[in-house]
């Protein structure tokens, strides 16, 4: 049987966590292959860590288990991408620095097979990456890169290869799911909530990543690429974060029947794409309304099979070692079969606020008589029906209500409020939410 040789860079908690699958379970490994799957080396700045909490052999770690300097793991990474034995290299590194960007794109052009769990590097910088890697006939594997242990990279890739997927959507990011599980079920204020997340280990010290939805806005970006093949940046996508949601805004949800949750959202229309990233209101009949805690969801709906589901643990190290562990199995098994690239389509990005939803609108104005219907004759001018209005709440001097639209475009509404806004009547910008069926 022929081996399967493989490296790691990056020995922490994910790179570790591999390494000690591929130890622990290598026999079983090795059948589902159909090659010896072999370990053969690791580098790692600070490599004891890694011995101790995953049992790992020294002799594996370049330098034999010492402490190495930046110089040491430069001559040992050239070493690395030299060795015509070694088949694939897993990158743990993280970031987007120059030298992980770098590393990858040399990976794929020694002509060996990279696997990664970076997001964030795949959705700002990857299109080089794959462009090296289809130079030398390689793979590049990153299910780990999207909800961790779901298999939502292979199930497109291959599952789907005899449909045509027309939209995602999703929770793509189990910190901000959380925090809004809690607020929604225990009427907690979103500070109190993110201060459960920390404690609990979902939320970092500086959480901003992911209640701003950046995390949520790489993985759309990286699930477009993949279902429509379309390149979109950062700074073409419109992303919103959790930050401002208050508990009357839960209120709202509930009259209407939904929950909130920070979805991904992208449709295809026609040479039209659209995707971005924002908190929505989601229906109780959908599927992903139901999805609480820190567990990350995708929805397909696909042109000939409807509706797909996949729900799961979308992070943690465990988790994600084991995704990148099945990316190397399936690339030793089929990596001469695979599909590298899709297709370049001629199509168009469009921003969520080009795309027609229903929208909830709440409103703080002041307490005079006619003031629903002042606002909701100007939100008719613009074309825009309306499906129903809560009851006011009355608060001192200002009253307090929302309005749920018939689908029309963010446009349509931000044009209502500046109509609106002359009338002197507002207390403060209006929230805007759209509605997810």
């Amino acid at each position: 049987m022929k081996t399967f040789n493989i490296a790691i860079i990056g020995c922490g908690t994910v790179g570790g966590g591999v390494a000690q699958i591929l130890n622990e379970i290598n026999l079983s490994l090795t059948e589902k292959a159909g090659r010896n799957i072999r370990l053969k080396k690791i580098i790692e700045l600070n490599p004891s860590v890694a011995i101790e909490r995953f049992g790992l052999d020294k002799d594996l770690f370049c330098g034999g288990g010492k402490n190495l300097t930046r110089e040491e793991t430069n001559k040992y990474i050239d070493e690395v991408l030299n060795d015509n034995d070694i088949d694939l290299v897993v990158e743990t590194v993280g970031g987007i620095s120059d030298f992980v960007y770098y590393l990858c794109v040399n990976i794929c052009r020694s002509g060996k097979n990279l696997v990664t769990a970076n997001k964030a590097l795949l959705a700002e910088r990857g299109k080089e990456i794959f462009e090296a890697a289809e130079s030398k006939n390689v793979s590049v594997g990153f299910e780990a890169a999207v909800c961790g242990a779901i298999p939502i990279i292979k199930t497109i890739k291959e599952s789907f290869t005899g449909d045509e997927i027309i939209s995602v959507s999703g929770i793509l990011n189990g910190t901000s799911n959380y925090i809004l599980s809690r607020m929604f079920d225990d009427s907690l204020t979103f500070e109190d909530a993110l201060k459960l997340a920390q404690e609990a280990g979902y939320a970092e010290a500086d959480p901003t990543l992911d209640i701003s939805g950046g995390d949520a806005a790489h993985k759309i970006i990286i699930l477009m690429k993949l279902v429509f093949g379309i390149d979109v940046t950062m700074e073409e996508i419109n992303y919103q974060g959790i930050q401002n949601i208050t508990s009357t805004d839960m209120e709202y949800a509930k009259e209407i029947g939904a929950r909130f949750k920070l979805i991904c959202f992208s449709k295809k229309e026609g040479d039209n794409v659209f995707g971005g990233v924002c908190p929505m209101m989601v229906k109780n009949e959908n599927l992903l309304s139901g999805v609480n805690g820190a567990t990350n969801a995708v929805r397909t709906i696909n042109r000939y099979s409807g509706k797909h589901v996949l729900i799961g643990a979308g992070a943690g190290s465990s988790e994600t070692a084991s995704s990148i562990v099945a990316d190397i199995i399936f690339i030793a098994r089929y990596n001469d079969l695979m599909i590298k690239t899709l297709p370049s389509k001629k199509i168009i990005f469009k921003g969520l606020n080009h795309f027609s939803f229903p929208y909830v609108i709440s409103f703080e104005t002041k307490d005079r008589p006619g003031i629903t219907g002042l606002v909701t004759t100007e939100i008719g001018k613009q074309d825009v029906n309306i499906y129903t209005v809560t009851h006011n709440r009355h608060v001192q001097d200002k009253a307090m209500f929302s309005i749920e639209t018939q689908p029309c475009t963010l446009s349509q509404i931000e044009n209502a409020i500046v109509e609106i806004k002359k009338r002197d009547v507002l207390l403060g910008d209006p929230k805007i939410y759209p509605i997810l069926y």
